[in-house]
């Protein structure tokens, strides 16, 4: 059996649930981003572009879509014969299934696939951040400290840090505390979720936290047992770009700030290129009569309208006359002629018909969904049908195939939604 120095294991069957209606049917790692890639493409670029070319990816939630878009590996150079990319999800074992229950059960779940390739370490990842990483770099970083397990941490602002698990160090960076979720943060070096381990240091630790914790976790278990058992523990401080899109407000900006002139990430530098399955599209049209200023345009798509500031997704139709701001509209949508679309994310596959108005009015947090709805941002869902001449106001979620009965007046106001479950 060949030996692989390192492996990694990502993470990818998370539901997403505070994006809303964009995961009702697809997980968070999925989701589109950028017009032209889904967040996984990150993440796996990052390992192929760091060397790692043996990732296994730990689905469970909806993971059609993500199962299709990963396939072999081929755009990211990941078929390989030895190695390479391999889908996990949760299996029946003996006379009984067992669904993952948590982070570390997933992985602990995984143990005869990670001991195929018997590996010295274990890179375990996320698959629903945004950011270019050298895991080689880090590894380096591991080996140089002698560590028993590394965690990526990046600065955040002190006000957020209560939201992560925070790592307090010495002046060397090993850590001595781990704190998950803090009231009072004592300082701001967050996790990232990304680990590095020892694959026997690991392999030990997920037997013992598994049979302690029903919901074994890496942040709330198995960290602190091997801190708690002497382990050597280091933080690695990584300084470039990376968003955790977990959240509408989260992902629109991450996606408003790739069109910036002097963008925070980008997409377009040459030595670390972002890998992603590319559809069979014919060329962009864009009529006399349109205007585009500052968008990512995705191809095979068509334009007869204005667009400003926003972000198109492959083969999408844009009507005549319609003006469209701050959005972002993904692949395979049609928006008909006179619509006026204002800071909106509009899911895959939608159809808006004429003198459709949405984005407008108050600024008024949804009645039924406030911790999700809440930043100024309406949301239409996949496959969802929107009538002519129907306004939407802010802050609102709308789902389904709806008729012109589902609006009171032809009008849904700001913070209320329309969510019809059944989608055919």
């Amino acid at each position: 059996m060949k030996r692989k120095n390192i492996i990694a294991m990502l993470l990818a069957g998370g539901q997403g649930s505070r994006l809303g209606i964009l995961t009702t049917h697809v997980a968070k790692p999925a989701i589109a981003f950028g017009g032209k890639y889904r967040i996984i493409d990150f993440t796996l670029s990052n390992c192929i572009n760091s060397g790692i070319d043996t990732v296994g990816v730990l689905t469970q939630y909806q993971p059609l879509r993500l199962n299709n878009h990963i396939g072999i590996g081929i755009p990211w150079d990941l078929d390989k014969n030895y190695g390479g990319v391999s889908i996990l999800p949760p299996f029946v074992k003996k006379k009984t299934g067992e669904w993952y229950s948590g982070t570390a059960n997933a992985v602990f779940q995984n143990i005869d696939f990670i001991n195929n390739y018997s590996p010295e370490y274990v890179l375990i990842l996320s698959g629903d951040h945004i950011y270019k990483m050298d895991y080689e770099k880090m590894l380096n970083y591991h080996i140089k400290k002698k560590a028993d397990a590394t965690i990526a941490v990046f600065e955040v602002p002190i006000e957020e840090a209560h939201r992560f698990g925070i790592m307090n160090t010495d002046e060397t960076n090993k850590i001595i505390e781990f704190d998950e979720k803090p009231k009072v943060p004592k300082n701001n070096l967050a996790s990232m979720g990304i680990y590095i381990f020892n694959w026997k240091v690991l392999k030990e630790a997920l037997a013992k936290t598994n049979s302690m914790y029903p919901k074994n976790d890496f942040g709330k278990h198995v960290i602190p047992f091997i801190l708690g058992n002497g382990g050597n523990l280091f933080a690695y401080k990584f300084q470039g770009f990376w968003k955790d899109v977990g959240t509408l407000q989260a992902y629109w900006e991450a996606n408003m700030e790739l069109i910036n002139l002097i963008p925070d990430f980008n997409l377009y530098e040459a030595y670390w290129k972002i890998y992603t399955k590319n559809e069979i599209q014919p060329p962009q049209y864009i009529s006399k009569d349109a205007c585009i200023e500052t968008c990512i345009i995705g191809e095979g798509t068509e334009i007869e309208g204005n667009i400003y500031n926003s972000v198109i997704g492959s083969n999408v139709s844009i009507g005549k006359n319609t003006v469209i701001k701050d959005s972002i509209i993904m692949s395979n949508t049609a928006i008909g002629d006179n619509c006026k679309i204002y800071k909106s994310i509009l899911s895959e596959e939608s159809i808006i018909g004429n003198n459709v108005r949405m984005g407008i009015g108050e600024d008024v947090k949804s009645i039924d969904y406030p911790e999700l709805y809440n930043s100024g941002i309406s949301v239409v869902g996949e496959r969802t049908c929107i009538p002519d001449n129907i306004t939407i106001g802010k802050n609102c979620a709308v789902y389904g195939k709806l008729e012109i009965d589902d609006f009171q007046d032809k009008i849904l106001m700001s913070g209320k939604s329309i969510i019809k479950e059944e989608v055919d």
